[in-house]
């Protein structure tokens, strides 16, 4: 089990604390969640990774678009793990993709990073890398077409795609999604047999948050506010909203609300 696959799976069970001792540090002891809880940053700084950690993030989401410092990036890398030993960080190739290579994989790796997320327009080359102990997840958009499902459908044929980023660009209102919205939105989320991640700006309302849970979901991704306060706040009311939320796995499957 990768460890993406395996953060997904913690979340959902109760976590006892734990003292600090020679080995490992402080854990706090946690509820079990609807949903893991990523954070994306706007730029790789090392004071804000670190107070997302601290906040209650379970993972940090940089983004790469060519010409950043991986030096950088490793720092603030380094900042999320003093803060949270078991925190993952990945890195959203939005542009610059013409030019990575095998080397540029391996410095991610190095730099701490465990996972990448490849828009549909990436090269394929990149998925064919597999480097040991990096994760691949396909960003998906959604398009109209009933043939649009089986098309993505066939992501399920790369063995590296280890999960998708649905970015369905969904607006604060999602709790008003109709039945047939949602069954747009899940047959391109089911037709992938794989972990699925979607954004949220800010806080999404109890209704927002069930329908969310509706498409499918295993992870959150909070986009970063504008300053470090308000982000820290959002992250603390989302963690406590996906509490809250949480159901047992018999009552979510019988809602239709795993994706198994």
């Amino acid at each position: 089990m990768g460890k993406l696959s395996n953060l997904f799976t913690q979340v959902r069970k109760a976590r006892s604390g734990k003292g600090i001792g020679f080995v490992g540090k402080n854990t706090l002891a946690a509820k079990p969640r609807a949903a893991a809880l990523l954070v994306e940053l706007n730029k790789a700084d090392a004071g804000n990774a670190e107070a997302a950690v601290k906040a209650g993030a379970d993972g940090l989401i940089f983004v790469w678009k060519g010409d950043e410092n991986t030096e950088v990036l490793g720092k603030a890398v380094a900042a999320a793990h003093v803060a949270g030993e078991d925190v993952l960080a990945g890195l959203y190739i939005r542009s610059g993709w013409e030019k990575l290579e095998r080397a540029d994989f391996e410095k991610f790796k190095e730099s701490g990073l465990s996972f990448v997320i490849l828009p549909l327009n990436a090269p394929a080359r990149l998925l064919a890398l597999e480097i040991k102990d990096m994760e691949a997840i396909v960003s998906v958009p959604m398009r109209s077409g009933e043939l649009y499902p089986v098309f993505i459908r066939n992501l399920s044929a790369f063995d590296s795609v280890t999960a998708v980023h649905l970015d369905f660009d969904l607006n604060s209102e999602i709790g008003d999604l109709s039945i047939e919205d949602v069954l747009h939105y899940r047959a391109v989320r089911e037709a992938i047999h794989a972990p699925a991640l979607v954004n949220v700006k800010g806080v999404p309302g109890e209704d927002d948050a069930y329908a969310l849970l509706a498409l499918g979901i295993q992870a959150v991704v909070l986009m970063e506010s504008k300053d470090t306060a308000t982000t820290s706040q959002q992250i603390r009311d989302l963690h406590d909203l996906l509490e809250k939320v949480h159901q047992e796995d018999k009552e979510a499957s019988k809602l239709g609300l795993n994706v198994r």
